[in-house]
């Protein structure tokens, strides 16, 4: 029985020693052959105590401290028990971890790789890269005019053949380095400038000479900006991608009449498959801002993608994560020095991402201008060079709130 207290007449608590654990046995009078040990000089022998051995209680009684001590033997197995707890523990959580890196590099695995997609220039010709600057990709849509795949695992084609395709569509995406904001600038294809070995040309004339390599040195030519990673989807891409989301929904803010073999709009929410977003994002005439509107519907789709990404809760999922690497390794190509990991942990460092923290813009437009038979577009020299250093030096949020005017995709969209 326990000592009851005198005031509460519940059972008296003892302390518990300081000091103990389950995976260490307490330290007492006991030497290591089990039997106490006398004093060193062979006097009398005194018990810890200090009491004398007729004041000692009978033997079994545990002594003062030692009640909430277990036997050794039950102790081994209380240990035991807790170990292969935590050996099971850790076997669950390896293998799921094990197979959600399986999945991650399986479905990451599947996308298919550019080979030769950057400069072959001296490192002393090109952009420095700036340390802890962020992430510049380069994203490139190719007019491939054939029904025959050039882009993602299903390409029948190679992704460049000489003279066979121009790039159509080309946006440098900046993600800063926390991963907290990205600017998305499109570069009108009908830019006017210098390419390397071809002297002036329109810049979508680049991938057509060159493939990827000669388009990367162009857009780092132009912007003093490194470009780290390529993506190229064609738009076979294009469709199957939008296909494979279950389409997404665009807002046209007013009526736009048919002109030519460009189709009519009617005011309001469509929601479009492959097809139709290709005709949404390609046409041009009937635009007030022909080329450059176009950019916006290419800028206001891509937008309409993200959300619904987002929303469906893709980049906040390892596997769901997995799944939309899948589909888009379909049909985009990337360069190949962005490996398994690299793919699977960018889209993982997006899932913070939120549509505000997304900036769409047009590069700084100069006007249109004539170049032997040819209708250019110019950019503006000044305000182009203090976004490019901007985006460069990851200082794109400074940029934007001493530049409120700049062209900015909003909400009403031709």
């Amino acid at each position: 029985m326990e000592p009851e207290d005198e005031q509460s007449g519940e059972p008296a608590q003892r302390p518990v020693p300081s000091g103990l654990s389950l995976f260490e046995p307490a330290s007492g009078a006991l030497g290591a052959s089990g039997a106490e040990q006398g004093p060193a000089d062979g006097g009398a022998q005194h018990p810890p105590d200090g009491r004398s051995p007729e004041d000692r209680p009978p033997a079994g009684t545990p002594l003062d401290g030692e009640s909430d001590r277990e036997p050794p033997a039950r102790r081994r197995r209380t240990r035991r028990v807790l170990l292969w707890t935590l050996s099971a523990l850790l076997a669950l959580v390896g293998g799921g971890c094990g197979a959600l890196w399986w999945t991650a590099e399986h479905y990451a695995s599947s996308v298919r790789r550019i080979p030769d997609a950057f400069p072959t220039a001296p490192e002393s010709a090109q952009p420095k890269p700036v340390p802890g600057s962020g992430l510049n990709l380069l994203l490139v849509g190719l007019d491939a005019r054939s029904d025959t795949p050039t882009t993602g695992s299903a390409a029948k084609a190679p992704s460049w053949q000489a003279g066979a395709a121009r790039s159509d569509t080309m946006m440098l995406l900046h993600l800063s380095d926390d991963r907290s904001s990205a600017t998305l600038v499109s570069l009108p294809r009908d830019t006017w400038v210098p390419i390397p070995g071809h002297g002036e040309a329109k810049l979508n004339a680049a991938y057509s000479w060159g493939g990827p390599a000669l388009m990367t040195e162009t857009v780092q030519n132009l912007t003093g900006i490194r470009i780290d990673h390529l993506a190229v989807i064609d738009w076979n891409g294009f469709r199957a991608l939008t296909d494979a989301v279950g389409g997404v929904d665009i807002t046209v803010p007013r009526t736009i009449e048919g002109v030519g073999e460009a189709r009519a709009w009617e005011a309001g929410t469509h929601h479009m498959d492959g097809a139709t977003a290709l005709l949404y994002v390609r046409e041009r005439y009937g635009l007030p801002g022909g080329d450059l509107d176009r950019t916006k519907r290419q800028q206001n789709f891509l937008r309409a993608l993200m959300l619904k990404v987002m929303d469906s809760g893709t980049l906040t999922s390892p596997s769901r994560l997995g799944g939309l690497l899948g589909t888009v390794g379909e049909v985009v190509s990337v360069d190949d020095r962005l490996s398994n990991t690299d793919l699977f942990q960018l889209a993982w460092g997006l899932r913070s991402l939120r549509a505000d923290d997304v900036r769409f813009m047009n590069a700084p437009f100069g006007g249109f201008a004539t170049r032997g038979e040819q209708s250019v577009v110019l950019l503006a020299d000044r305000p182009a060079a203090q976004l490019w250093e901007a985006i460069r030096n990851d200082r794109t949020d400074q940029y934007f709130q001493e530049h409120k005017a700049g062209d900015t995709l909003g909400t009403d969209v031709d």
